[in-house]
């Protein structure tokens, strides 16, 4: 478990620490917002597309091996990626470092669920998200005062020091994969459905954001995204070794728990790139914005780790996931209607984290319940896709909301992304209560 966080912690402090470097990036290298969130895009759309098959690999040939190769390629292209000589290098090298990023999230879940015992994997996955959390809290204000005092290109340094401890730690610590998956040729054609369509999407949903390329071509985007989507759910079905195992999704518990997953992540990571925008164009450092920021990944660490133990053993994970969707809605209506003062921002970032510490281990649990032990890093893939594609829609779709609601205020741009994250956390909800007891 505690090399297995390691993982976990290096993942997502890469991911909140990145969204700090927007400003300065905007300034060094002379780009748009929309330009410069592909930094993040680029990342997560190579991790949704390669977390799938990876997990597949993995299953086969060794989570282990698999697990100690991505902290290593992840370690490694942090360093191209702090001496990047400009945006699209960084860009691409960002791409290169989302292998090694899937090669560690898609076993992660896997190798809690298969070592695990069964009436601990909810605590076990509990303390996973909590070290997912715990990088989440530090990347804002880590982030912070590296941008303002030693520069953006120190936001990717900090992943070497973690990367190599990992490393040392796994190779001493995991264990072996015992029961391995038969081996089957990797489904190329939907690989390139699947990276075809979401690529689209968010490119579409980037060229809308303000991207200097005309109207019509997002809508060709999102018509290509669709057609990818629709061939790649054909293409599965008829498949000899699909990419995406059809039978598992027919699974209720499966199904409706991956679009929660989806839909929390977006909630969770949509304030990420929101509130260093907002705060920072109004005249605040990128110090003062990670210190205001911690305080949702925090919340989110302190239930994903606590709500085991305050929350009544009784409850079962609809209930727990139920109860978290719902307060995350009712926080987001508190942002809407809250004066925008740093001490409620605080106070109701702290809420939103809570409220998803709680919903997403019983979200987790629900769903890798469902799924057949040897299937575990398959079913641990489907569940880290939907998170990836959550997190880079909730950058996308900010992003978006920000551009269309900017007006001539930033509060009206605030507003607009705070209803698509409510949106979001409306879906949460409503996955929740279609679970299964």
């Amino acid at each position: 478990m505690g090399t297995v966080c390691f993982g976990a912690f290096m993942g997502q402090l890469d991911a909140s620490i990145v969204t700090l470097t927007y400003r300065p990036l905007r300034a060094e290298f002379h780009a748009s917002l929309a330009g410069v969130q592909w930094v993040s895009l680029s990342y997560l759309l190579a991790l949704t597309a390669l977390l799938i098959p990876v997990g597949r690999l993995a299953d086969i040939h060794g989570r282990k091996l698999t697990y100690l190769y991505g902290f290593m390629v992840f370690t490694a292209t942090s360093a191209v990626c702090g001496v990047a000589p400009s945006l699209g290098v960084l860009i691409s090298s960002r791409v290169v470092q989302a292998v090694g990023a899937a090669m560690l999230q898609a076993n992660s879940v896997a190798l809690v669920a298969t070592s695990a015992p069964p009436h601990r994997m909810r605590a076990a996955l509990g303390i996973q998200a909590g070290a997912q959390a715990t990088g989440l809290a530090l990347g804002p204000t880590v982030g912070g005062l590296l941008v303002s005092t030693l520069g953006w290109r120190w936001v990717f340094g900090i992943n070497i020091p973690v990367g190599v401890l990992g490393v040392v730690a796994g190779i001493y610590l995991l264990p072996r994969t015992r029961r391995r998956a038969p081996t089957a040729a990797l489904d190329r054609s939907g690989l390139l459905l699947l990276a075809t369509a979401t690529t689209s999407l968010l490119l579409g949903i980037s060229v809308a954001s303000g991207l200097s390329l005309p109207g019509w071509v997002a809508l060709a985007l999102l018509g290509i995204s669709a057609a990818a989507a629709v061939g790649f759910i054909l293409h599965q079905r008829r498949a000899a070794a699909p990419l995406v195992q059809l039978a598992l999704l027919r699974t209720r518990a499966v199904t409706v728990g991956l679009l929660g997953a989806l839909c929390g992540y977006l909630v969770l990571f949509g304030p990420l790139v929101l509130i260093p925008v907002v705060l920072t164009d109004g005249g605040f450092s990128e110090l003062h914005a990670g210190l205001v920021l911690t305080a949702l990944p925090a919340g989110f660490a302190l239930a994903a780790v606590g709500a085991e133990r305050l929350l009544p053993r009784s409850w079962t994970d609809r209930t727990r996931a139920t109860l978290g969707a719902a307060v995350s809605i009712v926080v987001l209506a508190g942002l809407l209607t809250a004066p925008p003062t740093t001490d409620w921002l605080v106070t109701l970032l702290a809420l939103l984290g809570v409220a998803l510490g709680t919903f997403t281990p019983a979200n987790n649990t629900l769903v890798m319940g469902a799924i057949p032990a040897q299937s575990a890093a398959t079913g641990g893939g489907l569940v880290n896709m939907t998170r990836s594609l959550g997190t880079a829609l909730g950058v996308a779709l900010v992003t978006l909301a920000l551009s269309l609601g900017s007006g001539h205020h930033i509060l009206d741009g605030l507003r607009t992304a705070v209803l698509v994250l409510a949106a979001a956390a409306a879906l949460t909800l409503l996955s929740a209560r279609l679970s299964v007891p």
